[in-house]
C-alpha cells in the first residue's frame, strides 16, 4: 500500500492515475505532473524527462505500473517516478481496485437513507427529497463528497450526508423546540449538487457547471426544479426555508453561501458540515501518520500539522 512506504524507499505498484497534467521545465523540456492512489491513500507524483511520446501515452482514470521513491516536497509527501507503463495482460488493472471508498457498503448506506426518509414528516420536504434522490440515486451513492479534501473517495457523498444526519439525530434529542424534519431533509440535500458539480468517483475533476455555478447554487436549482415539477408553492414557508437551510449550509459569504444561516435549523446544517468534514480530514492524516510524530501539513485544516498520540484511544482504570 502506498501509505506504507518510507521516506527514500523505491518500490514497484499498480496505482490508479486520477489526475495527469503535461508541463515544463524553465528550459522547455517537458514532464508529468500526477496523481496517483490505491486503497489507502492518494498522492501527487512527478515524471522528469519525458519524450513527446510519453506526454500522450497516459490518460487519467487508468490504472498503471510504477517505478519510484517517496520523497518529501515542501512537507508533502511526493513519488518519483522512475518508470511508468501501462498494465499487463493479468496485472490488476480495476480502478475499482484503486480507490478509496466509503467504510460502509452500498447497500447498507441506500438503507439508512431509506428509513431516514420516513423521519421527514413534513409532507413538502420529503416530496421533494424523495423526488430528487430518486433522480440522482446512482450518483449519490458513488460520488465523493470533493475533488479533495474531506471525504473525497468511492461513496463519499452519500457517508458524509449520513454522518451529518446522524449527528443531526443526536442533536434533537439533546435540545429542544429543533424541527429534525428540517434538518434531516436539509442534511440528506445540502451537498446533493456535487453530482453535478464533479464528474464521478474515478479522476475526479469540475465540470463546467462546477466551475461556474457551484454545488450550492446547483441544488438549489434542483429544488426550485422539483417544486416546479410537483406543483409546490415556491413561496410557501416550507419551501423557503428548505432552500434557505440549504444554501447557508457553508456559514459564510467568504465560503461560498449566498446568505448566512438565519434560522437555528441552518445554523446547526452548518456547524454539523464543518464537524464531520473536520473529524474526517483528521482521520484521513493520522492514518498516514505514525504514533508519536506530527502529520505534513494538512490544507484542509488550515495547513495545520496534526499530532497522533502514542497511546491512543486507551484508558486507564481509575
Amino acid at each position: 500500500m502506498l501509505k506504507d512506504y518510507t521516506n527514500n524507499e523505491q518500490f514497484e505498484a499498480n496505482v490508479l492515475l486520477n489526475d495527469i497534467d503535461v508541463r515544463r521545465t524553465q528550459q522547455g523540456k517537458p514532464y508529468l505532473n500526477l496523481m496517483v492512489s490505491d486503497r489507502s491513500m492518494e498522492i501527487s507524483a512527478k515524471k522528469w524527462d519525458v519524450s513527446e511520446a510519453e506526454t500522450k501515452e497516459f490518460v487519467a482514470g487508468e490504472v498503471v505500473h510504477i517505478k519510484a521513491i517517496r520523497q518529501t516536497y515542501k512537507d508533502q509527501p511526493q513519488l518519483r517516478v522512475l518508470e511508468m507503463r501501462k498494465t499487463e495482460p493479468g496485472e490488476p488493472n480495476d480502478p475499482a481496485d484503486f480507490m478509496q471508498s466509503a467504510p460502509v457498503k452500498k447497500e447498507g448506506l441506500e438503507e439508512e437513507v431509506s428509513q431516514i426518509m420516513f423521519q421527514i414528516t413534513n409532507a413538502t420536504w420529503q416530496r421533494v427529497v424523495r423526488y430528487l434522490f430518486k433522480k440522482y440515486h446512482d450518483e449519490f451513492f458513488t460520488f465523493p463528497a470533493a475533488k479533495s479534501n474531506h471525504h473525497a473517495f468511492k461513496g463519499g457523498l452519500a457517508y458524509h450526508s449520513l454522518s451529518i444526519v446522524h449527528l443531526a439525530q443526536a442533536v434533537t434529542e439533546q435540545y429542544e423546540n429543533i424541527n429534525g424534519s428540517l434538518l434531516y431533509a436539509g442534511g440528506l440535500l445540502h451537498d446533493l449538487g456535487k453530482v453535478i458539480e464533479l464528474t464521478g468517483p474515478v479522476a475526479t475533476k469540475y465540470t463546467t457547471a462546477g466551475n461556474l455555478i457551484g454545488h450550492i447554487t446547483l441544488i438549489d436549482e434542483q429544488i426550485v426544479l422539483a417544486a416546479h415539477e410537483l406543483k409546490l408553492d415556491l413561496n410557501s414557508e416550507d419551501m423557503l426555508v428548505l432552500r434557505h437551510t440549504v444554501l447557508a449550509h457553508h456559514g459564510q459569504l467568504d465560503y461560498g453561501s449566498p446568505v448566512r444561516p438565519q434560522i437555528k435549523e441552518a445554523n446547526i446544517l452548518h456547524q454539523l458540515d464543518e464537524l464531520d468534514a473536520n473529524i474526517q480530514s483528521f482521520d484521513q492524516a493520522l492514518s498516514q501518520t505514525e504514533p508519536g510524530e506530527f502529520s505534513s501539513p494538512q490544507f484542509a485544516l488550515d495547513r495545520r500539522r496534526v499530532y497522533r498520540p502514542l497511546q491512543e484511544n486507551q484508558t486507564e482504570d481509575l
